[in-house]
């Protein structure tokens, strides 16, 4: 059976959706349309241009996260080595690394634009704070003047992560504006998109939704010991705050969430040991998911008259 599929953002704590996907793949679900945001958007990108649980995994579990931050000369610098890009650049880090990976990733599927996929296969959030708007990924293109033949996806993921302050804001320079927009992490707008599928009528497939967070979240005290402490409480809140709410019964019923622990999504140095913690609980919020789902008796229950 085909599945729609919905994927949260959170960082690092995105490796738990391999296990997860390796459940879903098994109880012999295809994906048709997926979305995601932040670190939903790489592995939304990703399994809409072909890869397999398998391969996610080993993409993952090989990946130097600490490279993700393009590290210089500067950020070493004791003080001052946060604080000049910061006060810049409007960000500590570069966001380009990822960006790097991503496109090698999907060349490896023959995958570079959004034309390059079926229409409609494959939907990116960002935020766009210049204008304030929530940009959906190749929806929204034609707004900036853009066509989708030209976009590259990775380019679109690199903007739907881009952690505000941790990461400098994207400057998109487009052909409908003189000034360039700034873009963001989607996070910012949202975090979890589980709406984006949702038709009028009686759909043919389900939306499955994969959140990095269990149904009820007492976050983590935050000590405030100055501005870079601020800073990095305020990004946590950003990311982590939607975890922390309640989705509907309805988003509820078609969502499985995911236990991350003690893992923070700027937790780049991850240890192999969390690594694994994640991805056997992606793995076994997913089991607990399809056991208790019926497509049949969810469509009866929310579906038949209205979305």
């Amino acid at each position: 059976m085909q599945v729609d599929a919905v994927f949260e953002g959170g960082g690092v704590r995105g490796i738990a959706f391999i296990g997860a996907i390796e459940q879903i793949e098994a109880a012999g679900y295809k994906w048709r349309h997926i979305a995601g945001t932040s670190a939903g958007s790489i592995f939304a990108a990703l399994l809409a241009s072909g890869y397999t649980s398998n391969e996610l995994k080993e993409l993952m579990y090989g990946l130097d996260y600490m490279s993700l931050l393009g590290h210089n000369w500067l950020h070493h610098v004791p003080l001052v080595g946060q604080a000049i890009p910061m006060l810049l650049y409007s960000g500590i880090y570069r966001n380009t690394v990822l960006e790097q990976y991503m496109t090698t990733w999907l060349l490896q599927k023959n995958i570079h634009t959004f034309t390059d996929l079926p229409q409609g296969k494959l939907k990116i959030i960002a935020s766009d704070v210049s204008s304030g708007n929530i940009i959906v990924f190749p929806d929204d293109l034609a707004k900036y003047g853009i066509s989708p033949s030209d976009f590259p996806i990775a380019t679109a993921v690199r903007m739907s992560t881009t952690i505000p302050f941790f990461f400098r804001p994207y400057r998109w320079q487009t052909p409908t504006n003189i000034k360039p927009y700034y873009i963001v992490d989607g996070a910012l707008l949202s975090n979890f998109p589980i709406w984006i599928f949702d038709v009028e009528d009686t759909p043919v497939c389900p939306t499955f939704g994969f959140r990095l967070s269990e149904k009820k979240i007492f976050a983590p005290h935050h000590p405030i010991e100055g501005p870079f402490s601020l800073f990095s409480a305020m990004f946590k809140t950003m990311l982590q705050a939607h975890d922390q709410r309640h989705v509907d019964i309805h988003g509820e019923s078609r969502t499985m969430f995911i236990r991350t622990g003690h893992i923070t999504p700027t937790d780049f140095d991850i240890s192999e040991e969390d690594r694994a913690y994640l991805y056997e609980e992606g793995k076994i919020a997913a089991q607990q998911f399809l056991k208790r789902w019926d497509f049949e008796a969810y469509k009866k229950r929310f579906r038949l008259n209205t979305v």
